[in-house]
């Protein structure tokens, strides 16, 4: 039996275990990080609430979730939610021991691209007769997505990787494929090198959808600074 078997690494590349493992493990970081950003959202807007308890709560959730080891969080939600009445399935726990701790990283890139911004270009929106929420649509908050897309792209890339840590509670994604693949003929070396693969074009065909979500919203944020400069003219032609 020799060391390498090529033929075989093909197999499992088109095979529907590792297509069905690879869709459940880009589901898995999608949600994962869409809760992720609902949480970090809302944390941030907490951070900068002027009540003392409210950013106390957030401090704590932070300081707690970046604290301890995601492998931990996740054996915790599978184990313990059950002891209150609350069962879900482990994908299901995944999404959530995932997303929340994501949230805690999601708050401080969110809190960074909105301070980002700075006061000066808030007035000056303001002086162009522009309401609050005006302000906040169309002034800070495209500059602070154009901020933050590229970190969030790097946290989705991460949650890629970090999802395989569900393998230890069954959850059937990309490595826990493999590992099963494997153990059946002892082939290590061409499952593992099958996953690795998958995980290079998942992480590739993002990286390339990154990129061009980055130039659209550069070209919008500067269609949207011609609008907000055009706006006093309109208004006093009214």
């Amino acid at each position: 039996m020799s060391l390498f078997e090529p033929h075989l690494l093909a197999l499992y590349l088109v095979s529907f275990d590792f297509m069905r493992g690879s869709v459940v493990t880009l589901a898995l970081s999608i949600a994962s990080l869409a809760v992720g950003v609902a949480v970090g959202l809302l944390l941030a807007v907490g951070q900068e609430a002027p009540f003392r308890p409210a950013r106390g709560m957030v401090w704590f959730y932070i300081w707690l979730f970046r604290g301890t080891p995601v492998l931990l969080q996740l054996v915790f939600v599978f184990n313990v939610l059950p002891s209150f009445n609350i069962v879900l399935p482990g994908f299901g726990c995944a999404v959530l021991a995932l997303g929340l701790n994501e949230g805690a990283y999601m708050a401080e890139i969110m809190r960074a691209g909105i301070r980002a911004v700075g006061p000066g270009q808030r007035l000056a929106a303001r002086a162009l007769g522009l309401e609050e929420r005006q302000v906040m649509r169309w002034v800070v908050l495209p500059q602070a997505l154009r901020i933050i897309i590229p970190p969030i792209g790097n946290q989705f890339v991460g949650m890629l990787k970090l999802s395989a840590l569900v393998s230890v509670i069954g959850v059937k994604e990309l490595l826990l494929t493999a590992d099963e693949t494997a153990s059946a003929n002892f082939r290590y070396i061409e499952a593992l090198t099958a996953a690795a693969i998958w995980y290079l074009v998942l992480t590739t065909l993002f990286m390339a959808t990154q990129s061009g979500i980055e130039r659209r919203l550069h070209r919008r944020g500067g269609t949207r600074r011609m609008s907000i400069a055009t706006a006093p003219s309109v208004q006093s032609v009214r």
